[in-house]
């Protein structure tokens, strides 16, 4: 059965058994988004909509959105969203950097997988697709940020949110070298969700966490096309 999770933006979104739910990194970037200057000007990418929770709040704020998801499962299911809330939204089934080429943005925002995981291959189905990032946690966040300047309008900026354990400074450094100007504009700590907790004892030897920390740090970068 589908679960239907309340988000900060007081609107029920459907979230059926393999599409990424509304948690506590899409409530992050939403806050982000609600801080940038979007109007009925602004054409908006979402990269990896998951439900679409993030997109309809761009769309409600008055911007041209459109939604991109590798699940045709999550695309149908923010495309229902969008009628939900009664807010349009052109949602596109594609890969993460590739499916916007040829166009540019005013905004682009994401929540990439962002997971450190152990297993060398990067999942081609299933739920664990909306997490699992490779062993540094950061095969699609270099993505992102490599593609980032192409995708950006001049004055365009990219808001993405991800763990600190893939390591926000990597993350700055790529899109400065990129030629934009990036920094870190939200975080919070929150407690580990049941991924996390199931690889405690590998994140241990890796040295990303310690033995005795129960909470992760969620970032929201913001990176600016002068």
């Amino acid at each position: 059965m589908a679960a239907l999770t309340l988000v900060s933006t007081s609107t029920l979104f459907l979230t059926p058994p393999g599409v990424y739910a509304p948690q506590w990194d899409t409530e992050l970037l939403t806050r982000a988004l609600c801080r940038e200057s979007v109007d009925s000007s602004t054409d908006v990418l979402d990269l990896g909509t998951g439900s679409g929770a993030v997109a309809v709040q761009a769309a409600r704020l008055g911007a041209r959105v459109t939604a991109v998801d590798i699940s045709w499962l999550s695309v149908f299911t923010a495309r229902v969203n969008a009628l939900l809330a009664r807010r349009r939204v052109r949602v596109r089934h594609g890969d993460l950097t590739t499916a916007a080429t040829g166009r540019t943005y005013d905004l682009v925002i994401s929540n990439p997988p962002y997971v450190p995981s152990p297993a060398d291959r990067i999942p081609r189905g299933g739920r664990a697709r909306a997490w699992e990032a490779g062993r540094d946690g950061r095969v699609f966040v270099d993505r992102l940020c490599a593609a980032a300047p192409g995708m950006l309008r001049p004055g365009g900026a990219l808001l993405v949110v991800h763990s600190g354990l893939c390591g926000s400074d990597a993350t700055l450094r790529s899109l400065e070298g990129g030629g934009l100007r990036a920094s870190v504009v939200d975080r919070a700590e929150v407690p580990y969700g049941p991924v996390l907790r199931s690889r405690r004892p590998w994140l241990v030897r890796q040295g990303l966490i310690g033995e005795g920390d129960d909470q992760e740090e969620l970032v929201v970068i913001r990176a600016e096309r002068p």
